[in-house]
C-alpha cells in the first residue's frame, strides 16, 4: 500500500508530491508529459510559452518552493503596460494616460475616463479589504477576496461602455478568461490590482522557462511518476482509499492511505464519486474558460522596439495581449543579442472563435494581428506553435463566494488541491498542493505514530 497517491501531475500536484517526496508516493498523470497548463520549450538562450509565464515573489509559497528546489528566478524584466490600439503603440508611461494617448472620439474617452476612475477608487478599496493580514491563515484571506464585491458581473458593474473604453477594459478583465458578463465585479477589481501590482502580485519569471520547475520536481520523484495514467474513480475504504486507472489499454488500481486529488475541478468531480456530497456538488458548479495560446521564436538582429516591454495589451485583436519572452533574457544581457521569444493570449470569447481552426489557420491570423500591433514582426518570425487549452482557467463567477468554504472542508482521506481554490493562479495551486500535502502527511504521521505505539505495548 502506498503512503500518497497524487492524482495530477500539474503544477499543484507536483508541488503536493514535492512536500511528500520523503513518504512512499506516487503521481498519476493522464498526459505524456508534466505540468499541466505550465509548459515551455528550449530554444538555445531563449524558450517558447504557452502556459503559465508569471510567479509570485518573497513571502509566498510559490517562493518557498523555488528555494527549496533550487529554481532560479528574476523580477519580470521590462514595462508591464504597453498597449497596441487604434494604430498606436504605447510602450512607456502611466497607464491613467492612455485616454489622451490613444486615438479614440470624446465621447469614448470621457466614459474610459470615468469608469478608469471608478476602478481605481475600487482598486484602492480591494487592496484595503483583501490586503495580508498578520497572523491570518491564507484560506481566510482567500475567502476575504472571494467575497469582495461577489454579488454582480462586472458588465453590470461598470455598465454599458463606448467600444474603445470597452475594449480597453478587456485586455486585464478577460485574462481570467472570462469576459465580463461572466466574471465578478470584484474578481475583475482584483485583476487591475494584481496588473497594478499592489499588494501580492505575481512579478517573477522561472530562468530557462517555466517547465524547468515542473521538470525539477518530476526528475526527483524518479520511477514514481506515471504518465498516460488515466484515473477512473477514486473511492475510499475502511482505512484506506483506492484509485482505479487505465494505462498502456489496461485497467489498473492502487491503494494508498491517502490521496491528493490535483486535477481540474471538473475531473475531481467526476471520479471521486464518494467525496462528500455537499463537496461534489460545490465541484461541479467550478466554472473554466478556455483559452489559446501560442508561441513565436524569432531571429531578429537588430534591437526591436518592443525589447523594453514584457506585457503589451492589445485590444481588438485576435488575442488580448502579447507577453515578450525574449526579455528575460533582455533583463540580463549587457549588448542586445539575435532572436527572441513571444507568447499570444488569447481566453473566452477570443479563444471560442479560435478552437474549431487547424494550427495554421489560428498562426496566420496570430501573425496578421502581430504584424500590425508591433510594426515589422511578420518578418521576423522563425518558429511557430500552437496551444489549446479548453480546460483553460477558472474564474470567479457571481457567487463563486459562497463555494468556497465547502471546497475547503477538511477530507479524512482524500484532500484537493488546484488553482481553482483560489484567486492567484499559479501561486494557488502551489499553496493548496503544499495544504493537500501537509494535511496528507498529517495522517501519514498519526497513523505511524499510533503503529508504533502498538507494535511498543
Amino acid at each position: 500500500m502506498k503512503d500518497a497517491v497524487i492524482v495530477g501531475g500539474g503544477l499543484a500536484g507536483l508541488s503536493a508530491a514535492w512536500r511528500l517526496r520523503h513518504w512512499d508516493t506516487m503521481i498519476l498523470e493522464a498526459g505524456h508529459r508534466v505540468g499541466g497548463r505550465i509548459r515551455s520549450e528550449k530554444r538555445g538562450q531563449y524558450f517558447l510559452n504557452w502556459g503559465g509565464h508569471v510567479y509570485a515573489g518573497a513571502g509566498s509559497s510559490t517562493d518557498e518552493l523555488f528555494r527549496e528546489t533550487g529554481t532560479s528566478v528574476i523580477k519580470v524584466p521590462g514595462s508591464l503596460s504597453g498597449i497596441s490600439m487604434n494604430g498606436k503603440l504605447l510602450l512607456k508611461g502611466r497607464i491613467e494616460t492612455y485616454p489622451f494617448r490613444i486615438p479614440m472620439s470624446m465621447s469614448a474617452r470621457m466614459a474610459l475616463l470615468r469608469a478608469g476612475a471608478k476602478v481605481g477608487r475600487d482598486v484602492l478599496r480591494y487592496a484595503r479589504q483583501t490586503g495580508i493580514r498578520h497572523g491570518e491563515p491564507a484560506e481566510a484571506r482567500q475567502q476575504r477576496i472571494y467575497e469582495f464585491e461577489n454579488d454582480r458581473s462586472f458588465s453590470d458593474y461598470i455598465g454599458d461602455l463606448p467600444e474603445d473604453a470597452e475594449a480597453l477594459f478587456r485586455p486585464t478583465i478577460t485574462r481570467s478568461a472570462a469576459d465580463p458578463h461572466e466574471l465578478s465585479a470584484g474578481a475583475g477589481i482584483g485583476y487591475f490590482s494584481l496588473v497594478w501590482n499592489i499588494g501580492q502580485g505575481l512579478d517573477r519569471s522561472i530562468v530557462g522557462g517555466p517547465s524547468v520547475l515542473t521538470e525539477t520536481i518530476a526528475a526527483s520523484m524518479d520511477d514514481r511518476v506515471q504518465l498516460g495514467a488515466s484515473v477512473v474513480e477514486v473511492v475510499h475504504k475502511q482505512d484506506s482509499v483506492v484509485v482505479r486507472y487505465t494505462q498502456d489499454g489496461e485497467e489498473r488500481e492502487v491503494e494508498a492511505r491517502t490521496v491528493v486529488m490535483a486535477t481540474p475541478a471538473t475531473v475531481t468531480h467526476r471520479v471521486a464519486v464518494d467525496l462528500d456530497p455537499e463537496v461534489r456538488d460545490a465541484l461541479g458548479q467550478i466554472v473554466y474558460g478556455p483559452y489559446v495560446s501560442a508561441a513565436f521564436l524569432t531571429n531578429e538582429t537588430a534591437p526591436q522596439a518592443w525589447d523594453g516591454a514584457y506585457g503589451i495589451a492589445t485590444p481588438k485583436r485576435s488575442f488580448n495581449v502579447a507577453l515578450n519572452m525574449g526579455n528575460i533574457v533582455r533583463g540580463s544581457e549587457t549588448c542586445r543579442q539575435p532572436g527572441g521569444s513571444m507568447m499570444t493570449f488569447s481566453p473566452g470569447s477570443l479563444a471560442r472563435r479560435l478552437l474549431d481552426r487547424t494550427d495554421e489557420e489560428i498562426i496566420d491570423i496570430y501573425s496578421k494581428d502581430l504584424d500590425t500591433a508591433l510594426p515589422g514582426f511578420g518578418d521576423i518570425i522563425e518558429e511557430a506553435h500552437v496551444q489549446r487549452w479548453q480546460t483553460g482557467a477558472p474564474y470567479s463567477f457571481p457567487g463563486r463566494g459562497k463555494l468556497q468554504p465547502t471546497l475547503t472542508r477538511q477530507g479524512d482521506r482524500v484532500f484537493l488541491a488546484g488553482d481553482y481554490l483560489g484567486t492567484l493562479y499559479t501561486e494557488s495551486a502551489v499553496q493548496t498542493g503544499f495544504t493537500a500535502a501537509s494535511r496528507a502527511a498529517g495522517v501519514l504521521t498519526n497513523e505511524r505514530q499510533t503503529r508504533h505505539a502498538t507494535l511498543s505495548a
